[in-house]
């Protein structure tokens, strides 16, 4: 029998281990509460109030917002709307046309939105509309999203054939104007040539590792390391599928960390950073089998490998970022390099390829 002494410094050994966890956890929300959050690339879903209330709790100094670009109105339209719609919520929202933007948005309190079509098509055939989309607040398009358009081809092209002349045109106008060059749905040869062809960074904002993961949306090794020699940087897409094939089963967040680590073991700590790729309040709140998996199941090829459901739950609620910083912590992460995954590397790029 141990002697009361002993029984005491026991349950003071219980005690201190016990408060190690909360310990950490007190540590992890102040790095994240002070630094600057930035999600790649997210989607609002009919921006009510409960995106507001997720992007309060989610701690976002900002987000690349996607839009619909169906045709070049539709687009216009979209900038339009987004330009009312952030004057309306002045007190939440600040529209993101420089880096410095970022800046002021967190030390304000609000979310700056960066302006993102996931494809070219509302160029139409003339790459003077990159100048009259940009004048209206757009700050970043994908070249391609999963077909063919007239730059290039998407990541579910069989052919791989790479930019069009007319793509290479788009990238230098880009580069001019001041417009982020994004190829995360871009093909392999259109992801290369895109890298290559531009003379500013680019992004990948919303991917994932090929080597743990093959996907038509992953990136090689080959490119990601590219990507990085020109400055630019990779987002770690956070969409379960895209990170293993058992999103909320043996696919969980410590996929997700393996998929930042060996980024960064391609890239370096200053060319990796985060994206969620769905809203900011996450899909399991909204989203149904009916609505979101079947519809998918009819447009994407069967090498997309959609799964129902389609979310890892640690990355599924506004707490998702702070729970990977967690994760990384353990895994002996310093506070310079959270903070550079978390939004500075992002501020970054967006310095040299925005201003």
């Amino acid at each position: 029998m141990p002697t009361r002494r002993q029984t005491l410094q026991l349950m003071a050994g219980a005690a201190a281990l016990a408060a190690v966890p909360s310990m950490a956890r007190s540590v992890t929300n102040d790095l994240y509460d002070r630094s600057l959050v930035i999600d790649g690339l997210c989607f609002g879903k009919e921006w009510g109030e409960d995106v507001f209330t997720a992007l309060g709790k989610a701690g976002y100094s900002g987000i690349v917002e996607s839009l619909d670009r169906e045709d070049l109105q539709t687009a216009i339209d979209e900038l339009v709307g987004w330009r009312r719609r952030i004057e309306e919520h002045s007190d939440k929202l600040l529209m993101a046309l420089s880096a410095g933007d970022f800046k002021r948005a967190k030390q304000s309190g609000r979310t700056a939105v960066l302006m993102n079509f996931q494809d070219a098509t509302m160029l139409e055939r003339d790459e003077d509309n990159v100048d009259a989309l940009h004048a209206l607040g757009m700050r970043s398009f994908q070249l391609t999203y999963n077909f063919r358009n007239l730059l290039g081809d998407g990541c579910l092209e069989r052919t791989n054939a790479g930019l069009s002349d007319f793509g290479v045109e788009v990238v230098a106008r880009m580069n001019q104007v001041g417009v982020m060059v994004d190829l995360s749905h871009c093909g392999r040869q259109t992801t290369l040539d895109g890298i290559e062809f531009s003379s500013k960074p680019v992004a990948m904002t919303h991917t994932m590792c090929n080597a743990l993961r093959e996907h038509p949306r992953a990136k090689s090794d080959g490119a990601i390391k590219a990507c990085a020699d020109k400055g630019g940087v990779t987002g770690i897409c956070a969409l379960g599928y895209f990170i293993g094939p058992d999103p909320g089963g043996e696919t969980t967040i410590e996929h997700y960390a393996d998929h930042i680590e060996h980024a960064v073991a391609v890239a370096g700590h200053e060319h990796v950073g985060l994206s969620t790729d769905f809203p900011p309040q996450g899909i399991s709140p909204w989203a149904t089998k009916e609505e979101w998996y079947e519809p998918r199941l009819e447009f994407f090829k069967p090498s997309y490998q959609v799964r129902w459901p389609p979310w890892i739950p640690e990355l599924d609620g506004t707490d998702r970022f702070r729970n990977v910083l967690q994760v990384l912590e353990k895994r002996g992460w310093s506070e310079g390099n959270l903070e550079r995954l978390l939004g500075q590397n992002w501020l970054r790029l967006f310095g040299e390829t925005i201003g």
